[in-house]
């Protein structure tokens, strides 16, 4: 059987019956994408309603962990077959990752059921796990390196199909290298299985990756995800960020478990801020006087988000691969992009339709 095989699933429909709406103008857009585990569903959802509107196209992304997952996919749905060849790859990944999960011992409780958290707290083999990952290594409890995202991945994806000869998108994953704590990218010609799963290669869970001698964990730490590959290798001035982490919670976290999930929460946002501090002195710096004979670029911010629903959601519900979750936070992804793009979409190209200052700094 090709591995590349497409499962047999429906091609998506309105769930209202609703008319198509009229084509909006054409726009360019770039994608930047983060990671969080099972809910990157959430931009999962995001991108299938994207890629409903026939006239908006997209020049980069670039992605972390899940966000890289996301962006690989998308890169080889589209090249192969357009805009309804990306759903489709989307959805049958999503659909492959709820399968192989289905195998794993990390399944809800009848407890975590009931209360409708979509986390595993409750589940026995979750707190086993939860205890193992703190007092051994990936390198002990997983002596093997058995990771089944590697087979979901390599059954999705063609890269042939992402080398920059065939794919429309100019695609930039990120991982943090382990030895000089730099962040690495890996363009279109560098993509590989390898650099993918590095992207997503948490240190705690997974063994590092190795690519060409050099070691890998998770991009997240130096990049979730990184922009300057956009601004720097992108002719199109927007960027709209697809957030998964929560950047403010009101709450104080009290738990291990809520502590450690906000420092992750601190520490993956933390370079996306310090980037958009940069965007926001140079904005200011071509709005001044001063900046008018500077030859400086642009960039308009854009960014689509959820964090009430993400701030309900615990830490280890982004270990909940269960098909009626991803479905939820798919559906949760494609409500605020269409939210988004009804208020937004004559912004792009024009100006940020956030407030970068407000929102980041």
């Amino acid at each position: 059987m090709n591995k590349h095989a497409k499962l047999d699933l429906p091609a998506r429909q309105e769930k209202d019956g609703s008319a198509i709406p009229e084509a909006r103008a054409p726009r360019m857009i770039n994608l930047a994408l983060q990671g969080g585990g099972a809910h990157g569903a959430f931009t999962w959802g995001v991108l299938d309603r994207l890629l409903d509107e026939p006239n908006l196209s997209f020049e980069g992304i670039v992605a972390t962990s899940a966000g890289a997952m996301n962006a690989a996919v998308l890169a080889y749905g589209l090249a192969d077959g357009g805009r309804s060849g990306a759903q489709r790859a989307l959805a049958n990944f999503w659909r492959r990752i709820s399968h192989s999960a289905a195998f794993s011992p990390l399944q809800p409780s009848l407890l975590d059921r009931i209360t409708g958290s979509r986390s595993l707290e409750y589940s026995p083999a979750f707190v086993i796990f939860d205890m193992v990952t703190r007092l051994l290594s990936p390198y002990q409890f997983n002596p093997l390196n058995y990771n089944p995202l590697r087979q979901v991945l390599e059954q999705s994806i063609d890269l042939d199909a992402i080398r920059m000869s065939r794919c429309p998108v100019k695609l930039n994953i990120c991982a943090t290298n382990v030895r000089s704590g730099k962040v690495k990218v890996f363009s279109n010609d560098d993509i590989s299985i390898d650099a993918v799963m590095a992207s997503a290669c948490l240190p705690f869970l997974f063994q590092a990756v190795e690519i060409d001698g050099e070691a890998y964990w998770d991009g997240g730490y130096m990049g979730n995800p990184a922009i300057f590959p956009l601004i720097y290798g992108c002719d199109t001035p927007d960027v709209l960020v697809v957030h998964i982490n929560p950047l403010e919670r009101t709450e104080l976290p009290r738990t291990a478990a809520e502590i450690l999930n906000r420092i992750n929460e601190i520490s993956f946002n933390s370079s996306l801020l310090r980037e958009m501090r940069a965007i926001a002195f140079v904005t200011q710096l071509i709005e001044s006087e001063a900046g008018h004979s500077l030859d400086l670029k642009r960039i308009f911010v854009h960014g689509i988000s959820d964090d009430e629903t993400m701030k309900n959601l615990s830490v280890s519900s982004k270990l909940n691969a269960e098909w009626g979750a991803l479905v939820d936070l798919r559906d949760r992804g494609r409500q605020c992009a269409e939210e988004w793009l009804t208020t937004n979409y004559d912004d792009i190209g024009k100006r940020s339709s956030v407030d970068i200052r407000e929102r980041y700094l």
